[in-house]
C-alpha cells in the first residue's frame, strides 16, 4: 500500500471462545422471559433482518426509518459520503435477476436448551464467534488515530461504524477514515476488502491508503477529493444532457470493467459513489470497502458480482438521463417510478430522451429489456456496446446576446444645431424602414475591430524596432553609436546581423529537484536527458491529477537542475519533451542560492522564461552567467494509463 498496511492480528482461540462464553451469557440473561426461535435457521433469518435494517440506518435513509437512539447523520451536504442500502433496495438491486442459493436448513436444536449462536462454529477463529452488532468506536474531533490520522469532521455515523475527514499530519494532506470496532464480525472483511482495493491501483477508483487493526480498533484510510461532486449533487435539479451522460457511463464502465478483470467487484455502486472532478473526469468511491461495510453478502459467482455491477450502471444511467430513480422508492433526492412503468425504457419515461443511451441503460438495467433487446450483463460487454454509439458531440457554448451601445441623449444638450436630428429610440420608435439593420451594425462593429487590431500592430511595430534599435547600438559599442548614419531601416533583421555566434556548453551533471515532494524522482534516468538521443527521456514520478490543479494536495511543480561545472554565459536554452505537450520554465540562482541550489527553495530562482510544447528554445539576452540552470516543469503530459508524467528527452546549452 501507498503508506504501508500494517498485518492484521488474529485474536487467539482461548479469547475467542471467552468472547463467545460472554456473548452467551448475555443472550441467556437478556433473553429471560422471551420464547427461544424454533430452529437454528428460524434464529439466522432473524439475525440477518436485524443486519439489513442496520445498514439502512445512513445518510439518506431507507425503506426503513432510523431509530435516533442508535444512529445518528452528520454532515449529508459533503460529497464525500456514500447512502446505504435499504433492506427492499437490496432485494430488488442486488438480488434481482440472479436468483441466489438457499442457506442449508441447520437441525433444531435439543428440547430444553436456548440457542446461544444463531450461526454454529466450527472454528472458533472463525468471524462467526464476533458479534453481529458491536457500536461504532466513538472518537471526538481532534482525536489521533493511528499517531498519524488527526480527525476533524465526523461525516456519517452508524450503529456498525463512523466516516471521517482527517489530517494525515506525516503528508499534511486530507484523507477519508472509516473507523470499526475490531471485534466485530465485518472487521475482517473490512481489512480484506480494503486491502484489495489498495492493490487495484487504478487512478480512476478512490485510493485506499491503510488499512490497519490496531488493538480494539480497525481503520481504513482513502484519498479524499475535497473539490469533486457526487452523481447524487450533480442530478439534484436537472438531467444530464447527453454528452455528459455519456461521458460518465463510457468512464465508469470502462473502470469497473478494468477491476473485474482484475478480479475486483464494487457490489455497491450508487450515485454517492461516482465522483466528478473539476477536470471532467469521474473517479469512483468505496470499491469492494462499502459493500464490506454494510455487510452486503458477497456474490457466489463472478457472473454474479459483474451482472450486480453492469445493472447499478444502468441504474445510474437511467437517472442521469430521466432525473428519475428506477424504482418506486424515493432514493438519492429523485422520485421514484409508479409501478406501471416498471421496465420502462428511459425515452418511455421522459421525452427528448437521447435513443442510444435510453437502449443502453435498458438493456445494462433489466434483464428483458423493451422491444426484446439483448440485454447486457458484463461490464465488459457494456463498454463494446458503448464504443459502437454513434458519436455524441458537445453542445455548443452559448455565447452572450450583444448589447448595442447606448444612444447619446441629444436632448439634453443646450443647443441643437442639427434641427432634423432623428429623435432618441427610447422616446419615439424609429419606424421599421429607418431602423438600422443587423448587418450594418455587424459591419460597425467590424470596422471598429480592424481599426483597433490596426492601431495595435501599429504600436508594436514601433516597440519591436525601437527594442531592436536599442540593442544594434549595444552591440556595435561607442564608436558607431557615436557615428551617426545617414539612414537605419530596423524594419528587416536581416541588415543587422548579430555579432553573437551560439556556442554549444557541454553539460557535466544533472539531478532531480523536488523540493515540494517526497524526494528525488527518476535517478535512474538522469542521463538520458542530454544524452544526445531524443528517444530516450528523463521521466519523473506519475501524480494522479496535473499540478496545480488540486491546492494545496498537489505540489506546483518539479524540476530537473542542470550542470555545467562551472560558471559560464548563457544565451539560449533548447528543451524537447517526450509524449506529449509539456510547460516549464527555465530558471537560474539568485547569488544566495547560486552555493547551494539543490537545497534552496523554488523561490530562491530567477524565472527566465515561460513556455509550453513538445520542443521550446529559451533565448537569454543577455546572455546570464551561470552554473546551475532549473528547468522547472509546470504542465506535464498525460499517459495512457490515466497518470501525469514528466519526460525530459534532450536538453541543449549555448552560450
Amino acid at each position: 500500500m501507498a503508506d504501508g498496511t500494517k498485518a492484521v492480528v488474529d485474536a487467539s482461540a482461548a479469547d475467542a471462545a471467552a468472547d463467545e462464553a460472554a456473548l452467551a451469557a448475555a443472550i441467556d440473561e437478556l433473553g429471560g422471559g422471551k420464547t427461544a426461535p424454533a430452529s437454528a435457521a428460524d434464529a439466522s433469518s432473524t439475525d440477518a433482518s436485524e443486519d439489513d435494517g442496520e445498514a439502512d440506518g445512513g445518510a439518506d435513509g431507507g425503506d426503513t426509518p432510523a431509530d435516533p437512539d442508535r444512529e445518528a447523520s452528520v454532515g449529508e451536504e459533503t460529497s464525500e459520503i456514500t447512502a446505504p442500502l435499504s433492506v427492499r433496495e437490496i432485494a430488488a438491486e442486488l438480488a434481482a435477476g440472479s436468483p441466489r442459493k438457499k442457506p442449508t436448513p441447520t437441525p433444531e436444536p435439543a428440547a430444553g436448551r436456548r440457542p446461544t449462536d444463531p450461526q454454529p462454529t466450527v472454528d472458533p477463529r472463525d468471524t462467526a464467534t464476533l458479534p453481529r452488532t458491536l457500536p461504532a468506536p466513538m472518537r471526538h474531533s481532534g482525536d489521533m488515530i493511528g499517531h498519524r490520522y488527526r480527525l476533524e469532521e465526523c461525516i456519517s455515523q452508524t450503529e456498525t461504524f463512523s466516516s471521517w475527514r482527517a489530517v494525515d499530519e506525516k503528508l499534511r494532506r486530507a484523507v477519508g477514515v472509516h473507523l470499526m470496532a475490531s471485534g466485530h464480525q465485518r472487521a475482517r472483511k473490512v481489512l480484506a476488502a480494503a486491502k484489495s482495493a489498495a492493490l487495484l491501483g487504478d487512478p480512476r477508483f478512490v485510493q485506499v491508503l491503510d488499512a490497519v487493526q490496531e488493538g480494539e480498533l480497525v481503520y481504513v484510510v482513502r484519498e479524499w477529493l475535497p473539490h469533486a461532486s457526487d452523481l447524487a449533487k450533480l442530478l439534484a435539479n436537472s438531467p444530464m444532457e447527453p454528452h455528459e451522460a455519456y461521458q460518465m457511463v463510457r468512464q465508469v464502465a470502462d473502470a469497473v470493467a478494468a477491476a473485474h478483470r482484475r478480479g475486483q467487484a464494487h457490489l455497491r455502486l450508487t450515485p454517492r459513489c461516482v465522483l466528478r472532478t473539476d477536470s471532467g473526469q469521474y473517479r469512483i468511491n468505496g470499491i469492494a470497502v462499502d459493500a464490506a461495510l454494510r455487510g452486503l453478502p458477497a456474490e457466489e459467482s463472478a457472473d454474479d458480482a459483474q451482472r450486480t455491477d453492469t445493472r447499478a450502471i444502468g441504474v445510474l444511467l437511467f437517472a442521469a438521463l430521466t432525473h428519475r430513480w428506477p424504482y418506486p422508492e424515493d432514493r438519492y433526492d429523485l422520485q421514484g417510478l409508479p409501478k406501471g412503468l416498471q421496465n420502462a425504457a428511459p425515452d418511455q419515461v421522459r421525452a427528448g430522451v437521447h435513443k442510444g443511451l435510453s437502449e443502453l441503460a435498458a438493456r445494462a438495467l433489466f434483464d428483458h429489456p423493451p422491444h426484446h433487446a439483448e440485454p447486457i450483463t458484463t461490464p465488459e460487454e457494456l463498454v463494446r456496446a458503448i464504443a459502437r454509439l454513434p458519436k455524441i458531440r458537445q453542445p455548443e457554448p452559448e455565447l452572450p446576446a450583444f448589447q448595442a451601445p447606448p444612444r447619446h441623449n441629444t436632448h439634453a444638450l443646450p443647443t441643437a444645431p442639427n434641427p432634423t436630428r432623428v429623435a432618441d429610440t427610447t422616446v419615439a420608435p424609429l419606424p421599421p424602414s429607418s431602423r438600422p439593420t443587423s448587418s450594418r451594425r455587424t459591419r460597425r462593429r467590424l470596422r471598429r475591430v480592424v481599426k483597433a487590431t490596426a492601431w495595435t500592430v501599429a504600436l508594436g511595430a514601433i516597440g519591436v524596432a525601437s527594442w531592436q534599435f536599442v540593442g544594434s547600438l549595444r552591440n556595435t559599442g561607442p564608436t558607431i553609436a557615436a557615428t551617426p548614419q545617414p539612414s537605419v531601416s530596423t524594419a528587416a533583421p536581416t541588415t543587422h546581423p548579430t555579432t553573437h555566434t551560439p556556442v554549444p556548453i557541454a553539460i557535466k551533471d544533472a539531478q532531480s529537484y523536488n523540493p515540494l515532494g517526497d524526494g528525488p524522482q527518476g535517478r535512474e534516468s538522469l542521463g538520458k536527458a542530454f544524452d544526445g538521443d531524443p528517444n530516450t527521456a528523463w521521466t519523473t514520478g506519475w501524480f494522479f491529477d496535473q499540478f496545480g490543479t488540486k491546492p494545496p494536495a498537489l505540489q506546483s511543480g518539479t524540476g530537473l537542475m542542470i550542470d555545467l561545472g562551472s560558471p559560464q554565459p548563457v544565451s539560449s536554452v533548447n528543451v524537447q519533451f517526450l509524449g506529449g505537450e509539456q510547460a516549464a520554465e527555465l530558471r537560474v540562482p539568485t547569488a544566495a542560492a547560486a552555493t547551494n541550489p539543490m537545497g534552496a527553495k523554488p523561490e530562491s530562482f530567477t524565472v527566465v522564461g515561460k513556455k509550453s510544447g513538445t520542443s521550446v528554445e529559451y533565448t537569454v539576452d543577455p546572455p546570464v552567467t551561470t552554473r546551475y540552470l532549473l528547468i522547472w516543469l509546470t504542465a506535464l503530459t498525460k499517459d495512457d494509463d490515466g497518470k501525469y508524467r514528466g519526460h525530459v528527452a534532450e536538453v541543449k546549452v549555448s552560450g
